[in-house]
């Protein structure tokens, strides 16, 4: 079976230009992306000072630009924030109004090989193909990047998926999306970014890195986000989620209905997280993630 196209009309792509672009990445985002290597295109996050994420991106390096693929709600404050920090570099950073982003779902090793992509690629692996850039996320689920008439040919080629089938993909790998509501709200393990390979812990200063270098020293974040199925349609963003007391222990941070199939993603306090919840009157049923939620030192 082969696997399904479905293009990405929740993110969009910034790009950053001029001599001092890769250095002035580097030291704002929690990932080491100084090097561009060719065959990555890792995770990394923008924080304020308090470890707050401010935006989530995915960072490749071109031979003449930076591309950051991040949540379109939030994008153009995004930017405007980041330009701030640009101060004498030689940096310009805008939309990269000629890439757009598309999602192949369900792409088995058989089905990669055969197009000259690894079919055992990690998360954050990257390759170039026909004008394209794809990326891997996880198991089975791509990132493609390119201009439109390349996605155009490329999405003749595959089935169409379903409605809200790719941010369910997303949820699965526990991916949150952090648009403008969330922006500020959430130190940066909260959302599991140490577990999605987005901090460096071996590089340098960057914004909030002194909060999240504690947080990770002493394990004393009290919410991480987990994976939940619910009744369709699926709580709204921002939902607030109950206890079987009635408390108020996190909210809804990403969610998607896909027929009678709904899943969130949602920041829970540790000790609810083996409670009874709720959320907008429905039941939330734990699912796993592909990672390990990691724990509290002292728990």
């Amino acid at each position: 079976m082969p696997p399904q196209y479905s293009a990405l009309t929740e993110y969009l792509c910034l790009e950053a230009r001029g001599a001092d672009a890769g250095a002035f990445l580097h030291a704002q985002l929690s990932q080491a992306v100084d090097s561009g290597a060719p065959g990555r295109a890792p995770l990394a996050g923008w924080h304020d000072a308090r470890g707050r994420v401010r935006g989530l991106l995915r960072v490749l390096h071109l031979p003449e630009r930076w591309l950051l693929v991040t949540a379109r709600d939030g994008a153009p404050q995004l930017l405007q924030r980041l330009t701030m920090f640009i101060l004498r570099s030689a940096v310009k950073l805008e939309v990269a109004a000629d890439v757009e982003v598309a999602a192949v779902l369900g792409a088995e090793p058989p089905w990669l090989t055969a197009r000259g992509l690894p079919g055992d690629a990690t998360a954050g692996t990257r390759i170039a193909r026909a004008n394209l850039h794809w990326i891997c996320v996880g198991q089975g689920y791509w990132h493609v990047l390119g201009l439109r008439a390349g996605l155009d040919s490329l999405a003749e080629s595959l089935p169409a998926a379903p409605t809200e089938a790719a941010a369910l993909a997303e949820i699965g790998l526990g991916l949150p999306l952090v648009t403008a509501g969330l922006a500020d709200r959430y130190i940066a393990q909260m959302l599991n970014l140490d577990a999605l390979g987005a901090l460096a812990f071996d590089k340098g200063c960057y914004p909030g890195q002194e909060v999240i270098a504690r947080v990770h020293n002493l394990g004393d974040v009290k919410r991480r986000l987990r994976r939940y199925a619910a009744d369709a349609p699926a709580p709204p963003v921002d939902t607030a989620v109950l206890d079987d007391r009635g408390a108020a222990v996190g909210e809804v941070v990403r969610n998607a209905t896909s027929g009678a199939r709904a899943e969130v993603l949602a920041v829970v306090e540790h000790m609810a997280a083996d409670r009874p919840l709720t959320s907008g009157g429905s039941p939330l049923a734990p699912l796993p993630l592909p990672f390990k939620i990691p724990r509290n030192h002292h728990e």
